[in-house]
């Protein structure tokens, strides 16, 4: 799935990517009320999928909700597989597969595309 995600890395498909990006920040800086970038994107998915709502968080929940917001948008690329809630309701992942080295814009393009597959189409259409 990587191999496939490296491949479609074009000058056309960052763009559309980039594009596509603009409208869903925009939608969700209006929503929120915020100046939000690809952290605080993944923090707020994480936050979704806790399901706990929004309040105070300590430093180490703040990466823990930053875990789960990354293990759920790479789980449809086969990097980890959902194991099930513990008591807490915390969601657990197992990592099956690691990551290979990416830069850092093939890092943030993947997360970009990921980001927008999670929300999908409905939130960011065009105007």
């Amino acid at each position: 799935m990587l191999r496939v995600f490296k491949e479609r890395l074009t000058e056309s498909h960052l763009q559309e990517l980039d594009s596509r990006w603009k409208l869903l920040l925009k939608e969700l800086n209006n929503r929120f009320d915020s100046d939000l970038d690809v952290e605080s994107v993944i923090f707020l998915i994480g936050l979704q999928e806790l399901g706990k709502g929004f309040r105070k968080y300590t430093k180490d929940q703040k990466l823990e909700l930053m875990h789960i917001g990354i293990c759920t948008l790479l789980e449809p690329l086969g990097f980890y597989e959902f194991k099930g809630k513990d008591e807490d309701g915390y969601p657990h992942w197992e990592l099956i597969e690691e990551l290979p080295p990416l830069s850092s814009s093939q890092q943030k393009a993947m997360m970009i595309s990921c980001i927008l597959d999670y929300f999908g189409e409905t939130v960011i259409a065009p105007e």
